[in-house]
């Protein structure tokens, strides 16, 4: 039987990381607000300062559950990417329209009011696309990007011969599998030391790149790569004695 870490079971791995939390969410709460009123004095408009120290807190939260250990060994520079990260998507999920896409949109409404003056009717797609210079392929993706959201009930849209609602659900012999190797996953993670659990934590279920781990450490590149290879040849050995 072969193994394929590059996919690791996120619940499985998760397990191998459980205890209390409310200790470290205590203790780094003054770096997510630190990190809050930061972002919000950056002059970034649409949010308030707690809405931002909400996001912290919850990815501060997600961070300790996920980066238990006995030590906070890297876990200061690992929540504080967390945290950010949570707030720079806070921002962006509220952000209207980017500057860019608002300079596109007014271009366009100018263009169109310009040729609708010139020709006494509104103009067409080929004609508008022309104008700007553009091919009809990529004029019809910029009027894409630049249409809003939408969002339709479910109900609307269900259908049981449509493939996206099918079950796909495992048999249960498939699921008596899955149980039992994520159970040998489990085992052979908590028997890594803590710092090449953190590298498979970071990896395989934050999927954090080399560069991203290295900072989190404060190690170099080639390090990581050998903690990480040295962390799957334990675990490989592990499920090879399992299997």
């Amino acid at each position: 039987m072969t193994y394929h870490f590059g996919t690791l079971d996120k619940k499985a791995v998760n397990h191998a990381y459980a205890g209390s939390v409310e200790d470290r969410v205590r203790r780094f709460f003054p770096m997510v607000k630190r990190l809050a009123w930061h972002s919000f004095g950056s002059g970034r408009p649409g949010l308030e300062i707690e809405d931002l120290i909400q996001a912290g807190l919850v990815a501060l939260t997600e961070a300790a559950q996920r980066h238990d250990g006995p030590s906070d060994d890297g876990f200061a520079a690992y929540a504080k990417l967390r945290v950010r990260g949570a707030m720079i998507d806070l921002f962006r999920r509220n952000a209207a329209m980017t500057r860019g896409a608002m300079e596109r949109k007014r271009q366009l409404r100018e263009t169109e009011a310009s040729l609708q003056a010139e020709l006494g009717r509104p103009a067409t797609h080929e004609e508008i696309a022309d104008r700007l210079g553009m091919t009809s392929n990529a004029f019809s993706q910029l009027k894409q990007g630049l249409e809003p959201v939408r969002f339709e009930s479910i109900d609307e849209v269900y259908a049981d011969s449509d493939a996206i609602f099918a079950d796909d659900a495992p048999s249960p012999l498939n699921a008596l599998e899955a149980s039992e190797l994520k159970h040998t996953l489990v085992e052979a993670i908590s028997g890594l030391s803590e710092r090449l659990q953190l590298v498979i934590q970071l990896h395989f279920v934050e999927e954090l790149n080399l560069t991203e781990i290295a900072a989190v450490l404060d190690v170099s590149i080639p390090r990581v790569h050998q903690l990480k290879t040295q962390a799957i040849a334990k675990l490989r050995e592990a499920m090879v004695d399992h299997d």
